[in-house]
């Protein structure tokens, strides 16, 4: 099968767009997150999307089938929150391993099925590595700037876990996505590498940060250039930008990365900005007007959707992509 590394470079590659905002429509209720084997369980469970690959796996099933019909070279594990730290908040620490196995076997299932029927056009999983609840650099007590939720180590910890997971689960790259807090996304990037070290594999790695607001930098107050410094020792698959921000919006910093990196470039932005009630509003063929204007600079190798992204949007983003070549590095225009 052909890989990653390989497709990149022939074609924009299309990720898939908002997990979240398609579970929301089978509007499942408390019982449906439950489903039998958690019946009893003491805490609330609804709202913990990543258990639903153990609840609800067909949802999730024709989730990733949906984004595939729709284009999507690259389908995300539904694992955003899995990790022990984020797990906590249910007391469900030690379903860790099996959340992420699970949600990276039907992704892979899924995966596998489309590039069958079409073997010139591959399927990849992209093990989905969320920021946590809890960040490394800065406090969460205004009183207390010193103090600290998490440790570097106990993120690595947890981080291990989850990556081990995911690749025993079949993901052929991993995504370390909506970074807010460098540390903590060095943190991911430390356990990936001895995860392979330990392993003698290779597993390409997906970088994608936040710009928080109109600052123009993370929530831990890097710019675009330190965030990108800060991440380049490693060799990555890809750097970019995702979530926060919609596609307008996302833009100037996109092209900042773009010019000054000899990675390969992502974004998956938002459908726009929320409305009053955090709804996306922004239509489809909105979307990829505003994302082709990417495609015409040569800013990008993968696109997709964050917030609010439907599998109308990937399509429409998909059929603007086909369009254009993709983004050329530095190294392999000079060869």
């Amino acid at each position: 099968m052909s890989s990653i590394f390989t497709e990149i470079q022939k074609r924009i590659l299309v990720l898939d767009g908002a997990m979240g905002t398609m579970l929301q429509e089978f509007k499942f209720t408390e019982e449906d997150f439950r489903g039998e084997r958690f019946k009893t369980h003491h805490i609330p469970l609804k709202g913990n999307n990543d258990l639903l690959s153990i609840t609800q796996p067909e949802a999730v099933k024709s989730v990733h089938r949906k984004y595939l019909e729709a284009g999507a070279d690259i389908i995300e594990t539904n694992t955003f929150s899995g990790t022990t730290i984020a797990m906590a908040d249910y007391d469900m620490e030690d379903l860790v391993y099996e959340l992420n196995f699970e949600s990276a076997k039907i992704a892979k299932e899924v995966a596998d099925e489309f590039t069958a029927q079409n073997p010139d056009q591959p399927r990849f999983v992209a093990g989905s590595i969320g920021p946590t609840n809890r960040t490394a650099s800065l406090s969460p007590d205004v009183n207390k700037p010193e103090y600290r939720a998490v440790t570097f180590d106990e993120l690595r910890i947890a981080y291990k876990q989850q990556i081990e997971a995911l690749i025993d689960g079949g993901s052929d790259v991993l995504l370390v996505e909506t970074i807010f807090d460098t540390l903590n996304a060095k943190a991911a990037i430390f356990a990936i590498e001895e995860v392979k070290e330990e392993r003698e594999i290779d597993i390409p790695i997906m970088v994608s940060g936040t710009i928080t607001d109109a600052s123009g930098r993370t929530l831990s107050g890097q710019t675009v250039e330190a965030f990108l410094i800060s991440m380049s020792h490693i060799p990555l698959l890809s750097v970019g930008f995702n979530c926060a921000l919609g596609a307008e919006q996302l833009k100037p910093y996109l092209k900042r990365l773009a010019h000054n990196t000899d990675f390969f470039t992502s974004a998956h932005p938002n459908a726009g900005l929320p409305n009053a009630f955090g709804e996306y509003d922004q239509s489809p063929k909105e979307m990829s007007d505003l994302i082709e204007s990417y495609l015409k600079d040569e800013l990008i190798n993968i696109i997709g959707g964050c917030c609010g992204t439907s599998p109308a949007h990937i399509k429409a983003i998909a059929d603007v992509a086909k369009n254009y070549k993709p983004r050329l590095l530095k190294e392999l225009t000079t060869n």
